[in-house]
């Protein structure tokens, strides 16, 4: 157990396994089993994964190593920018990727109004499938996501791949650099929050999506 537990890969192959078992009699005990309201759901999931990858990052870098790594002697920060920090980028901007898309096709899943209607604040087809004021309410937090997002891919990370060395450049561009793509990730910690609360209000209120 404990050589199995000390492999990564295994443990993450093994609870694909699980959910996998478990997405499939989800689908076979379903009313319509695998029915596009199975794949919805399959979808949601995804979005799930990859929204807690990202947004669990987001705040890792903020809660933890924005606050963190000032304290840790300069000899040592290396270590950080060489090995934790890129790679957790990676994971940061594909599950930024991963959630915008799945949740993306989760909305077309749902049915060509609703998505009309998530994505144009209700006003594509009116009183349509629920709450206009609801559609609304989702349409803020969809493209709050969506900012956040453009966010990563087109600021954030342009400028750590800078401060990382990825991209040649001297020591006052690297500051710079640092200091953008720092704001960049404060802006995207404040717009998180009411972008999850559209998400999970809309769920629980309106019952869509």
């Amino acid at each position: 157990m404990a050589a199995f537990l000390g492999n990564l890969r295994n443990v993450i192959i093994a609870g694909v396994i699980l959910a996998v078992i478990m997405i499939f009699f989800f689908g076979h005990y379903s009313n319509d089993h695998f029915d596009r309201v199975f794949w919805e759901a399959v979808f949601r999931w995804i979005h799930v994964f990859f929204g807690i990858l990202w947004i669990g990052l987001l705040y890792y870098f903020n809660f933890v190593a924005a606050r963190k790594t000032p304290e840790i002697p300069a000899e040592l920060r290396p270590a950080l920018s060489k090995y934790i920090t890129p790679e957790a980028l990676f994971w940061f901007r594909w599950g930024a990727a991963g959630t915008v898309l799945a949740g993306i096709i989760v909305a077309i899943l749902h049915g060509a109004d609703y998505a009309a209607n998530v994505f144009t604040f209700g006003l594509a087809k009116p009183g349509q499938g629920g709450s206009q004021a609801g559609f609304a309410l989702m349409s803020v937090g969809i493209y709050l996501a969506i900012i956040m997002f453009l966010n990563v891919w087109g600021v954030i990370w342009p400028n750590q791949k800078r401060v990382l060395g990825f991209v040649e450049a001297d020591d006052a561009t690297k500051t710079r650099a640092a200091r953008i793509a720092g704001m960049a990730s404060r802006i995207n910690v404040l717009l998180s929050l009411p972008m999850l609360t559209a998400m999970a209000m809309y769920e629980t209120l309106f019952g869509g999506g």
